[in-house]
């Protein structure tokens, strides 16, 4: 586990590691270097929309779901994303995962950052499909980006983790209830970087 880093933060509070495993290097260079090229040419990438503040803006990212035949993906605004079906690659992704860690997943929402201006505001993974304790296994290709966390009610109590290329990091336990994470926007420029998180949902 790499250690998280702390930052303006008010006071010390110790991050529970168990709600977190991180593999740095689970990909190999040749293989994240394959994905990424792949899924950056072959994938169908939707802009989506957001409500904010009584306005219908384009989400600062681009998005894609692959999930089994009876899966589809909304978010907490119920906002739908078209439904792919599983390509060979991100079933093996899937399948490699399942098995070294042994956790289960039906669908994947890829997340394209197109630049430094692409990013995720603060949020927790709530929705009731994904049952109380979810479980998000969140793959990294590409530019390296930081992951941010802060505490829901205590939010001077942050931390940030590199996601550099090729890297794995699974979300589990009470962190939906008690964190919020994003990818910040960042004033230094920045290449693309793809995002796979893969996750369990329940029947409606």
């Amino acid at each position: 586990m790499t250690q998280l880093n702390l930052f303006n933060a008010e006071e010390f509070y110790e991050f529970p590691k168990d709600l977190l495993e991180y593999r740095e290097n689970f990909l190999s260079r040749e293989e994240a270097n394959f994905f990424k090229e792949l899924l950056l040419q072959n994938t169908p990438w939707e802009q989506r929309t957001q409500k904010m503040y009584d306005k219908t803006v384009l989400t600062p990212r681009l998005t894609a779901w692959y999930g089994d035949d009876n899966k589809s993906y909304e978010s907490a605004d119920g906002n739908a994303s078209s439904k792919n079906q599983w390509t060979p690659e991100l079933l093996s992704l899937k399948e490699r995962i399942e098995k070294e860690f042994g956790y289960k997943f039906n669908g994947v929402l890829l997340n394209l950052y197109r630049d430094n201006n692409d990013s995720v505001a603060w949020h927790r993974d709530k929705e009731s499909r994904y049952g109380k304790r979810p479980v998000i296994a969140s793959i990294s290709l590409g530019q390296t980006r930081n992951f941010d966390f802060r505490k829901k009610d205590h939010h001077q109590s942050k931390y940030s983790l590199p996601l550099p290329h090729g890297s794995l990091l699974i979300m589990k336990g009470d962190l939906q209830e008690n964190w919020e994470h994003r990818i910040a926007k960042s004033s230094a420029p920045m290449k693309e970087r793809i995002n796979l998180t893969f996750r369990w949902l329940n029947e409606k």
